[in-house]
């Protein structure tokens, strides 16, 4: 398996930021970390290693980012309007940093598709609500869509508007409710053990449906818990049924 580490200096996020690359040929998918976790976490808890035979079979060419949820949502000492500007920065580094890299390293039509499991589950979905136009759907398992549970009781314009509970169900226009509805890959999935809180995926999935945008629920059975080995088992075989 191809294995690529690159890195530049993010003038959103004014930091050096890594990016992991494997593969050489396929759609482009951009995982997001969980909690404050890094760039490299997918590769140690082996869900790179599950999802070796779409990447040497040329399916998928996997992007895994870095995060800053430890200098956002996940710290305590800072100020909450400090963790909204830093989710916002974020969000531009994926934008206009992220997407332009993954087409260099492939084509201008590559398809991107982002995931992630538990926090990195938000965010791979918000990244692709705000954005449909260039990105081309999600894989979110194990998420809580909701951001005001990691704000404790800070609320502002940034908070909503990166929280898909809230913008979704008021979006109303001509421009991003059609393009969403035209969606062919929104998977939401969760499992129902440890740890676990089915219930937010349900709850997006309700908004998701009160707007006419298609998508999947699935969620998996008590013997999955909020752990590496539910991830490692849903993400291969997404990509090996729904692609």
């Amino acid at each position: 398996m191809n294995r690529e580490i690159h890195s530049w200096y993010s003038p959103a996020l004014n930091k050096e930021m890594q990016v992991a690359v494997y593969g050489y040929y396929g759609f482009a998918l951009l995982l997001l970390p969980t909690a404050a976790a890094d760039y490299l976490e997918y590769e140690r808890f082996l869900l790179i290693d599950a999802l070796r035979p779409h990447i040497d079979g040329g399916k998928i060419k996997v992007f895994s980012i870095n995060s800053i949820n430890a200098e956002s949502w996940l710290n305590r000492y800072m100020h909450p309007r400090a963790k909204s500007i830093r989710h916002q920065q974020f969000n531009q580094y994926v934008f206009n940093e992220v997407v332009p890299f993954i087409h260099h390293k492939t084509s201008p039509e590559t398809p991107i598709i982002t995931a992630g499991a538990s926090l990195g589950a938000l965010h791979a979905s918000n990244l692709y609500f705000r954005r449909p136009d260039i990105l081309h759907g999600t894989i979110a398992m194990s998420g809580n869509y909701n951001l005001a549970t990691y704000t404790e009781g800070y609320y502002d314009d940034d908070v909503y508007f990166n929280s898909p509970l809230q913008y979704l169900a008021n979006l109303d226009d001509n421009v991003w409710l059609p393009m969403l509805q035209r969606a062919n890959h929104i998977h939401i999935l969760s499992g129902s053990g440890a740890y676990e809180q089915p219930q937010g995926s349900a709850d997006l999935s309700r908004v998701l449906g009160e707007k006419g945008i298609p998508h999947e629920l699935d969620i998996w059975g008590h013997d999955m818990a909020h752990d590496w080995p539910t991830w490692r088992a849903m993400l291969p075989y997404y990509i090996d049924s729904r692609f």
